[in-house]
């Protein structure tokens, strides 16, 4: 089987006396740098549970990666402390819902099934009414749209997987046109943003459970299960394994140039998102590259990727850039 990374250094140790696994973070670390990937309940808006969820943890600072409306439920990641940065990440990232769409008049699954067609692919979309971005004409993709389920000739259960910024309401409100029996979105859950899915998502009744069990009897392996080093939320992107001795020069602002790389995903393009980590797996930055992976490959010096957001701490390893 082909490995996913190209390696341009083979058998590279690192130094054990320096950083640290992500899985063997201490509780006070992943407060400050971990994501809870939450099972929004309805009702309340997406500020109010991250504001429950630093009321529970005791923190200064928490933020979610993309507002679902209060009647929606389903995924909503929490970042905590410095990881709030990190959540740009998920601003471009793919979604997917589950929707009750409800026709206004009857109409049968075949006739539906035929409309559905015209909504997969590229569409345009103008905001409703009741969102918080600028009302102007876009463009926005749906990868995917499967009638799961038609009821009554009215009630339509539908999967959905599309761009980042799609709004559900107003998609099912056009399908109701095209159909010409109006409709509107009657129930929605969002089940998957970026890598981040309900199946392995938690109640804010889990985390006040797990952080009793933490900080009241000393049991921290329930909240390990909850809150998740901040690499989970990279997991999706194209990645690039740096040496020991470039850490700490990334960490200041320096660019990343080849003679850093150790090894490196094999579908990196020009202007590509990249997480940046040690041989440890812990995340440096995010960062735009320069290059593709087969130029990573063939080249020997040049600068490969530009740090747009650095996460780890100054001094976490070494500075040997300053000895050059």
């Amino acid at each position: 089987m082909t490995s996913p990374f190209f390696e341009k250094v083979s058998n590279y140790q690192t130094n054990p006396e320096f950083g640290l696994s992500p899985e063997k973070r201490d509780i006070s670390d992943l407060l400050n740098r971990g994501i809870i990937n939450l099972d929004k309940p309805a009702n309340p808006t997406s500020h109010e549970v991250t504001a429950w969820i630093k009321h529970i943890l005791s923190i200064n600072k928490a933020g979610h990666g993309g507002t679902l409306d209060p009647a929606v439920t389903g995924c909503l990641p929490v970042a905590l402390g410095r990881a709030t940065k990190s959540l740009q990440v998920l601003l471009p990232a793919g979604k997917e819902y589950i929707c009750v769409m409800k026709l206004h008049e009857p109409k049968t699954q075949d006739e539906v099934e035929e409309v559905l067609k015209i909504f997969r692919g590229k569409i345009y979309q103008t905001p409703p009414v009741r969102s918080n971005v600028k009302r102007q004409l876009r463009v926005r993709k749906i990868y995917s749209l499967d009638l799961l389920e038609h009821l009554d000739s009215q009630f339509t259960l539908l999967r959905i997987k599309c761009e980042a910024g799609t709004y559900i309401r107003k998609l099912c409100h056009d399908i109701g046109l095209i159909l010409g029996t109006g409709a509107h979105m009657h129930e929605l859950r969002r089940t998957q943003t970026g890598p981040f899915n309900v199946e392995n998502s938690v109640t804010l009744q889990d985390l006040a459970d797990a952080w009793y069990y933490y900080n009241q009897e000393g049991e921290d392996q329930y909240i390990r299960e909850i809150i998740k080093p901040i690499e989970a939320i990279c997991v999706h992107l194209p990645k690039i394994y740096i040496r020991d001795s470039a850490v700490d020069a990334i960490c200041h602002g320096a660019q990343l140039t080849l003679p850093g790389v150790i090894k490196f995903s094999r579908n990196i393009d020009k202007n590509t998102l990249v997480a940046i980590l040690t041989m440890k797996g812990e995340l440096v930055a995010f960062g735009r590259s320069t290059l593709t992976s087969r130029k990573i490959a063939e080249l020997k010096n040049g600068i490969c990727t530009k740090p747009i957001a650095v996460f780890m701490e100054k001094n976490t390893y070494p500075p040997s850039w300053k000895e050059i």
